[in-house]
Order: structure tokens, then sequence, then C-alpha cells
């Protein structure tokens, strides 16, 4: 790959007489693209955690989750995957679009085994996917620089209860987060939301809310 490593690494690489391993290591395990295995692993997740850099130049990390398949592995150099109604903030989907820098961490907790992934985004309104994903608002194409798997050892052993019921899907209604139900928000929600909460559960003062609004 030639640049997987900058100075800083190298130093604390030298420091620690870890330079000879790190380089085999990079032999071994880095590579441009996805093979079968890696491609099979990333279209079976349910979840990924995605990190993205704001105007600031601050990165952020956040949670996606979908059911089984919503994580589209293209070819071996291109996945792509869709953008759920969140929060309004858009912040992962506003930070890809001023920069398409992108880091991904794919994750089985059951069994345990992790894989990163850095590319390049673009984010679309009219991709030809986004029929394929009911109420996505957007779908992010991302073209594969570097993946790599990483030791599993301190990953800790979760077992997977249920789907979450908010995740779009052709059968029934989505239900509306509950946190668009609470009484600050009533005036500011998008088209979309506005009446349901007075038709889905009623309308609740946020001094009775004891959840959270959630994340982007």
């Amino acid at each position: 790959m030639g640049n997987f490593y900058g100075d800083k690494h190298r130093e604390l690489q030298s420091r620690f007489g870890t330079r000879e391993l790190a380089d085999r290591l990079e032999e071994m395990i880095v590579k441009d693209f996805l093979d079968d295995r890696d491609q099979s692993f990333v279209s079976s997740r349910d979840m990924f955690y995605l990190s993205t850099i704001d105007h600031d130049g601050f990165p952020t990390v956040s949670y996606k989750g979908g059911d089984p398949g919503f994580i589209r592995v293209l070819d071996e150099r291109t996945i792509a995957v869709p953008s759920y109604d969140g929060n309004g903030m858009f912040l992962s989907m506003g930070n890809l679009i001023g920069n398409p820098k992108v880091g991904m961490l794919f994750i089985d907790l059951e069994h345990p085994h992790r894989l990163r992934l850095q590319g390049s985004a673009s984010v679309s309104a009219d991709d030809p996917l986004l029929a394929d994903y009911k109420e996505a608002d957007l779908v992010v194409r991302v073209a594969v620089r570097q993946t790599w798997v990483n030791c599993p050892r301190y990953i800790h052993r979760y077992q997977r209860l249920r789907a979450s019921e908010h995740v779009p899907r052709v059968e029934g209604e989505t239900p509306l987060a509950e946190w668009k139900r609470l009484d600050v928000f009533q005036d500011v929600l998008p088209a979309k939301d506005r009446g349901r909460p007075e038709r889905e559960g009623g309308i609740i003062a946020i001094a009775d809310y004891d959840g959270q609004a959630g994340e982007d």
C-alpha cells in the first residue's frame, strides 16, 4: 500500500519494537478490496459504526442499524448503505458531503470478529438503490480505499435479542420515534411527521419523558 503508516505510527512502532510486526501485518491483512469472505461478512451485518469528519475537522462516530442485507456489497471495491430517518440534524450525511473521507467498523459481537474499512463516500438522493430502501432519504456509496481485519480478543460477547421495530420494512408502518411526540418539538417537526403524534399515542410533556432523543 505504501502509505499505510505515517511518521508518528513509525515512531511508536520503533519505540515499542513492533515495526517488523507492523510491516508483516500490513503485508498480510491490509487490502484495497473486499475479498469473498469480507463481502459475505459485511453483507450479513445488521449494524455498523460510521466515522466522518465535520466542518471543523473533528471526527464523529455514529451507529447505523438495519436488517441484514441493508449493507449492499456492489463489487469488491464498492459498498452502499441507506440513510434512514434520524433526528433531522444530518450530521453524518452533511459531514460526508463536506468531506468524503469515511471510516467504517463492522463487528460481530456474538462470534467475535471485526473488519475496518476506509474509503471515499458519495451521497445521493437520486441513487437507483433508493427504491430498494423503504423510507430512506439518501444512499451512500463508499469506494474502498483500505480494509483490514483486527484481532477480536477484546470484543466482549453479547447476544442479539431482537431487531429494532423502527427499522423500515416493506410490510407494515414504521412506528413513530417516541421523542417526536415530545411537546417541545411539535412546531418544528418536518411535514411528513406533523399530526402523527396525535394519531399515535398523543403528545408527551418533556417533563414526563424519561427516554432519550437519540443521535443522528
